[in-house]
């Protein structure tokens, strides 16, 4: 149900997380939140009128998060990310201005990964991206596929080390 033994580190957060906007983002949606190490470190940087849909399949994690984090931002959804579009509508947004991933897209099936792929690359807003971090190369060609522009990094401070990947919807 995760794609590492181990919490992702502080490094790899900020890492991915820092180089975009958060106070200015309306809508971002976090795929699979598990225990909510992105979740906190989103929460901190979002403005006061932003809201993060966190969607996870996992019932247990979704009522872990809701417990632990008293946000009135931070929405937590028990769902798929196959159906973000309806899942952001549902809350009221047309779109989403960011969103981040944790998911293991290497192991997922690659009729699944393309639909998340496909439904990421149309909720994004022009000018809005998808954050993904992974732990192998895996996902750059399906990001590649759909998105203007990658850029890409990797955190070494990780165990494995973090694949960091930032697609960029056109303007």
């Amino acid at each position: 149900m995760v794609g590492s033994i181990v919490p992702t580190s502080r490094v790899a957060i900020r890492a991915l997380l820092d180089p975009v906007d958060w106070r200015a983002a309306r809508c971002a949606v976090e795929y699979g939140p598990g225990t909510g190490v992105f979740t906190q470190a989103i929460l901190r940087r979002l403005g006061p009128d932003g809201r993060l849909i966190a969607i996870d399949t996992n019932a247990t994690f979704i009522a872990l998060l809701r417990e632990q984090i008293a946000d009135e931002r931070l929405i937590c959804v028990e769902g798929s990310a196959t159906d973000v579009e309806a899942i952001v509508a549902a809350h009221g947004f047309t779109a989403a201005d960011y969103v981040v991933s944790g998911l293991p897209f290497s192991t997922l099936p690659r009729s699944v990964a393309d639909a998340i792929m496909d439904a990421t690359a149309r909720v994004i807003a022009p000018g809005g991206a998808f954050l993904v971090y992974q732990y192998s190369l895996f996902v750059l060609p399906l990001l590649k596929r759909r998105f203007a522009r990658v850029g890409k990094g990797v955190v070494m401070r990780c165990v494995p080390p973090a694949r960091l990947f930032w697609a960029r919807k056109a303007a």
